[in-house]
């Protein structure tokens, strides 16, 4: 009976790290997904002068999504930062709401 909470964090850290459904991957990265989420946002800043919103889904800034500038959560297009899968490292997807953020993925992919 003591497994069981282990087994609990495991599976809420497994679901809240697994993409959703439409996004697609963009590469991976070396660094951390602090630094990679950072650098998004700062390139997205510099490039439009405008807020970039970035929101927390792991403890530690271990998983972040950063919105394209005029997106906001929960269903805007953002930068999906996450752990990588498969070792150490940081895993990017973009998810896409409509024509915002087209040429988005160029701006991510500088920071991989």
């Amino acid at each position: 009976m003591k497994y069981l909470p282990i087994l609990a964090l495991t599976v809420a850290i497994s679901a809240c790290a697994a993409p959703s459904p439409g996004v697609s991957q963009v590469g991976t990265s070396q660094q951390p997904p602090k630094v990679v989420a950072q650098c998004i946002a700062q390139k997205w800043a510099d490039k439009s002068q405008q807020q970039v919103v970035s929101q927390d889904t792991l403890a530690n800034d271990m998983a972040s999504n950063v919105y394209v500038p005029g997106q906001q959560p929960p269903d805007g297009a953002a930068a999906i930062v996450r752990p990588n899968y498969s070792g150490p490292g940081t895993w990017v997807g973009f998810h896409t709401a409509g024509s915002a953020g087209s040429d988005a993925t160029g701006d991510i992919q500088a920071c991989l």
